[in-house]
């Protein structure tokens, strides 16, 4: 076996390329098809599968027998093969028998009703019996596997996700609000209890708050900060089972990283949290065909950003067709390797894919693979990822551990997202996303490197922050904004912001609370407008739309930037800039519109010194990596045609084998893809 070479994420393997593959299944077929894959599989270049994701109930078919024949014959066969292993525990879906001895170990859902087996992510996480065997299934699997010389990472359970509502739940909700409270005297404090005569003289008065108690529609609450403990809660439950499953393999294999696929901006979980406990961060991405590219950019950095800028493992894409949309449209060709390629260009370290061989029955026999129900290699998508394999092999290790330089950040929080939208007003089309997106997109249409962190993140790498829709103001994290500013930063917030603590408590005294004396503003009031009404503003000599809220404020300090033209708040300021220390503190006080972010965004990054990688092209996303003394810029094409540009910079094209110079023509095809090494001392422009 080949040494690593020390720039992946995974543990033992060949480190000399991108690992290519995915999601296999075998147990779902007669062994004469295996070797038929095995031959399609080199054919494609395939050089990594995951395997073992659903085979709980194969491998366990009654509480006290196990049974590992199967999967030791395709452990033989993939290791005869040459192929590298991701091993998943198969704890996503309990088998049968467990539903039927032990029934307390089903969800309840939020209105009450009690699952029976069926599905996946059905399993009560604070059931005792779940956790039991769970942990000793991922254990046996640790010690009968873990020596194995091609085992590159563990894959715990798959999409951890849903809720529960049972009395498992409730009883464990008791234990955690006990340990974060201590008295009922606090929690009634900071669950304002004397609200509608909710004040709790036991614990055991306490209920999970679904649609039996505090829940009047799935995403609306009458309580808040209930409803927001819960949200903590029951990600920590999940995350609780992933901890114990960590901890069984890596009893057995502590040398072997340990990772679960993640879902994006999937809101149930805090993957900011959960991002702590992995050794490294994977991701499923499933953008549909309308998706804007910037939206699954933004995807890869968030995944990026769960562990500093350390590069990510693409877990799961479809490599054609997905099959749970409404309208399951194919994947164009080229689309398929233009993804994956945008992937790597915001920090992936693997290409790989669900699934292998298509299913015969059940809800995913439609989705897409590699082997089509046609059962052989003259497919496009087959030719399409045949051609994408030789090229990753091509490429070897290239970029493989580079670091996306970014001196712009967004700022994102989980307790904030669920906060905002548990708030019972300003307005239903206020979305915490929309917010981050307008932001995100414009930084990504002008070529910008940003990183999405968290409230634990340090802000001294970034010259400019930005920190969309602040609701909820944690503890110390005011007094963090303000040095931040004071030594030089640029930092920019929005309307709806410093508006509660930790425990969506209004924080007295005028908005935006503990954001005043930094911005140098009071909010006075906030006026929601319908879908369809807005206001409007002057900055810089163009004129833009006031939308969905416009906060009414008063200057403390700061200066006005631009004042809304119409209504009874006509003249009083709707962008402002407070200076403090070193450094700016600029206040947008209203939704506008995708222009008005370019023109902002872009105003901001040159006066804070954050430069473009590259001018930007429309449709071309231009995006980079760097390592040691080298840099690799990825253009991708997303329009349908093909676009010409300069080089700006002298380079090689590694997909093409070829050297360019300053100034030649370059040529991109539609849904073209463009590696372009240079070294890293040309890359003045980025200032990194």
């Amino acid at each position: 076996m080949l040494q690593n070479r020390g720039t992946s994420i995974f543990g033992p393997g060949d480190g000399q390329k991108l690992p290519f593959g995915g999601d296999y299944n075998p147990e779902q077929w007669p062994e004469e098809i295996w070797e038929e894959d095995m031959r399609l599989f080199h054919l494609a270049g395939v050089d990594c599968v995951t395997l073992n994701v659903f085979s709980w109930a194969a491998l366990q078919p009654d509480e006290e027998t196990y049974s590992f024949e199967r999967l030791d014959k395709i452990m033989e066969m993939i290791r005869r093969n040459h192929l590298q292993v991701i091993l998943a525990t198969s704890t996503a879906a309990h088998p049968a028998w467990m539903a039927r001895k032990y029934p307390e170990v089903l969800r309840v859902e939020m209105n009450g009703m009690k699952r029976r087996f069926g599905g996946r992510h059905n399993s009560c996480p604070n059931s005792p019996v779940y956790q039991k065997y769970s942990v000793a299934l991922a254990g046996k699997l640790a010690a009968r596997y873990g020596k194995s010389e091609n085992l590159m990472a563990w894959h715990i359970n798959n999409e951890y996700g849903g809720e529960c509502y049972c009395e498992n739940c409730r009883q464990a909700f008791l234990v955690w609000l006990k340990e974060k409270y201590h008295t009922l005297e606090e929690l009634n404090r900071v669950w304002n209890t004397s609200f509608w005569g909710h004040t709790f003289y036991d614990w055991e008065e306490i209920a999970a708050p679904d649609l039996r108690s505090e829940h009047f529609e799935r995403g609306r609450t009458m309580f808040q900060g209930i409803s927001l403990d819960y949200r903590r809660f029951f990600s920590d439950s999940l995350l609780a089972n992933y901890q114990a499953e960590y901890r069984a393999v890596k009893a057995y294999t502590p040398d072997i990283p340990v990772t679960t696929n993640l879902m994006g901006f999937y809101k149930p979980l805090d993957y900011q949290k959960w991002s702590r406990y992995m050794d490294f961060i994977s991701w499923d991405n499933y953008p549909d065909n309308e998706t804007p590219a910037a939206v699954t950019a933004m995807n890869h950095d968030l995944m990026r950003g769960l562990k500093g800028g350390q590069p990510f493992a693409l877990m799961e894409q479809t490599p054609s067709v997905t099959n749970w949309l409404s309208y399951n449209a194919l994947k164009r060709p080229g689309v398929m390797r233009l993804l994956s390629y945008q992937a790597a260009a915001h920090g992936a370290d693997s290409i790989l894919f669900f699934q292998m061989r298509r299913s015969i029955g059940a809800c995913e026999k439609y989705h897409g693979a590699l082997i089509d129900h046609a059962g052989h290699e003259h497919t496009r998508v087959f030719r399409e990822m045949q051609e994408l394999g030789a090229e990753l092999k091509k490429l070897g290790t290239s970029f493989m551990g580079g670091r996306v330089p970014a001196r712009a950040a967004i700022l994102v929080d989980w307790d904030n997202w669920w906060a905002l939208e548990y708030s019972a007003g300003p307005s239903c089309d206020l979305k915490y996303l929309d917010e981050v997106e307008r932001y995100y997109s414009a930084f990504y249409e002008q070529n910008i490197p940003v990183d999405l962190i968290s409230v634990e993140d340090a802000l001294a790498p970034y010259s400019l922050v930005v920190c969309p829709v602040l609701y909820m103001v944690k503890p110390g994290y005011d007094q963090v904004l303000s040095r931040y500013v004071e030594q030089g930063g640029t930092a920019v917030f929005t309307f709806f912001s410093g508006i509660v603590d930790e425990h969506d408590l209004v924080t007295l005294g005028g908005y935006p609370g503990k954001l005043r004396t930094l911005l140098g503003i009071w909010v006075e009031e906030s006026d929601a407008l319908p879908l369809g009404m807005a206001n409007g503003f002057t900055w810089r000599k163009k004129h833009y739309p006031a939308q969905l809220l416009c906060d009414i404020m008063h200057l403390e300090g700061a200066k006005e930037e631009a004042a809304y033209e119409s209504d009874f708040y006509a003249h009083t300021p709707v962008l402002t800039m407070n200076t403090l220390g070193k450094g700016k503190a600029w206040y947008v006080g209203t939704r506008s519109s995708r222009e008005f972010y370019r023109d902002f965004i872009h105003a901001l990054a040159a006066e804070s010194g954050v430069k473009e990688i590259w001018t930007p092209i429309p449709g071309v996303e231009v995006s980079i990596r760097q390592k040691d003394e080298e840099a690799w810029m990825f253009f991708l094409n997303h329009n349908p045609d093909g676009v010409e540009m300069t080089a700006e910079l002298a380079g090689n094209s590694l997909l093409e084998g070829r050297r360019y110079k300053a100034g030649d023509r370059l040529f991109l095809p539609g849904k073209g893809v463009m590696i372009y090494q240079v070294a890293k001392t040309s890359m003045s422009r980025q200032g990194s």
